[in-house]
């Protein structure tokens, strides 16, 4: 009998299409870019209303981008998409995922090649200028002068949101759409405990889905949402998720 939940997950997702992935911090940590709540994160070192705040960030640009964006800076620069997000990547190249769900601001899965990313909190990896709204990668930013500003004047910011701003409501209005119609939703590396993203895979639920989830530790949606769990790391287990998918589709091609 095959009790292998990583066999189990292959065949389920070998056989469909129109699966949508939420992943959250836990995919990027393998990357090295550190989550922003919990052990080792960056809120244990920023307090996020003196830093993260949009009042704050209006208040004082220069040392919201001197204490707290420079640093994200410097880690999303050297970042690199890990087996987790080259799976996920696999899986849009396989025909299976149409569309992936991220907490995350790091761009990552795009570079990985994902091509249909609904980003809940926006992208690091660009900032808009506050005047003209022109945007400019993070990567190509001069921070020898603080705060940099654009070729009109204007400072730039990240085009994430910070505390005090609201989710876009387009992004919302997608996930929740995409969510409902998926066959298959894959959670990967998110702690589920943060709102509106961890009602997302309830909807999915909800609306007829399998629930798989993959994380280094149960989650709120464990026990009654996931109809089952692959505990370890998500580039581990993606990719031999990946390869499983692969053996099955050259023996069983759909």
């Amino acid at each position: 009998m095959m009790d292998d939940p990583i066999q189990i997950a292959a065949k389920d997702l070998a056989n469909t299409q129109k699966v949508v992935a939420l992943t959250g911090a836990g995919i990027s940590v393998e990357s090295g870019i550190p989550p922003f709540r919990g052990k080792g994160g960056l809120w244990e070192k920023f307090d996020p209303m003196e830093y993260a705040h949009i009042n704050a960030f209006m208040k004082n640009p220069a040392k919201v981008w001197n204490v707290l964006i420079k640093e994200m800076k410097e880690i999303i620069d050297k970042a690199k998409p890990n087996d987790a997000h080259k799976g996920l990547a696999r899986l849009e190249d396989l025909g299976i995922l149409t569309t992936i769900i991220t907490q995350n601001v790091d761009g990552l899965h795009q570079v990985a090649g994902n091509t249909d990313v609904i980003e809940f909190h926006g992208n690091f990896a660009w900032q808009r200028c506050l005047d003209c709204g022109s945007r400019c990668e993070t990567a190509k930013i001069d921070v020898t002068r603080i705060p940099p500003r654009c070729e009109c004047g204007g400072i730039y910011r990240p085009d994430c949101i910070f505390f005090g701003e609201m989710i876009p409501p387009q992004h919302l209005y997608r996930s929740e759409k995409v969510a409902s119609n998926c066959n298959i939703m894959l959670v990967v590396g998110t702690s589920a405990r943060i709102q509106p993203a961890a009602s997302i895979p309830v909807m999915a639920k909800q609306a007829g889905a399998k629930v798989i989830e993959i994380n280094t530790e149960r989650t709120p949606l464990s026990e009654k949402i996931s109809d089952y769990i692959i505990l370890g790391k998500a580039g581990e287990v993606i990719k031999r998720l990946t390869a499983e998918i692969e053996r099955l589709k050259n023996l069983n091609p759909i």
